[in-house]
């Protein structure tokens, strides 16, 4: 499983990768993994603030379907429309072309909370 060191990690399975202020966020390739092949993603929170663990939207596989949480408090700013027509790209990608949204982080200080790489692979170890 990739988990790269740049990101921050959920216990949720959620990644994040900050620029200045800007969150992108997905789902960790461990989930993607875990879901088997996605087939849809509802995401309907555009331009919403939402604090850190409310619902941001939901991804749909072939075996189930799962909320998406938010790891930190913000805006939703931009939503990937790309993998709205084409969610196979979250398996096939979750790091790059699989992000799902971007958000204008509120608290800076929530990313204190996240997991680094390493506390994240102790996580999904099996």
């Amino acid at each position: 499983m990739l988990t790269p060191d740049n990101l921050k990690y959920t216990n949720d399975h959620e990644w994040v990768k900050v620029e200045n202020e800007i969150a992108t966020i997905g789902i960790t390739d461990f989930a993607q993994s875990e879901l088997g092949d996605v087939v849809y993603i509802e995401v309907d929170v555009l331009n919403q603030k939402l604090k850190k663990e409310e619902i941001f939207g939901a991804i749909e596989a072939v075996k189930t379907v799962s909320d998406l949480f938010m790891p930190v408090s913000g805006e939703i700013i931009e939503v990937n429309d790309y993998i709205i027509d084409n969610p196979e790209e979250v398996n096939n990608d979750p790091y790059g072309k699989g992000w799902i949204v971007k958000v204008k982080i509120s608290s800076i200080s929530e990313l204190d909370e996240l997991l680094n790489s390493d506390d994240y692979e102790k996580i999904i170890a099996v």
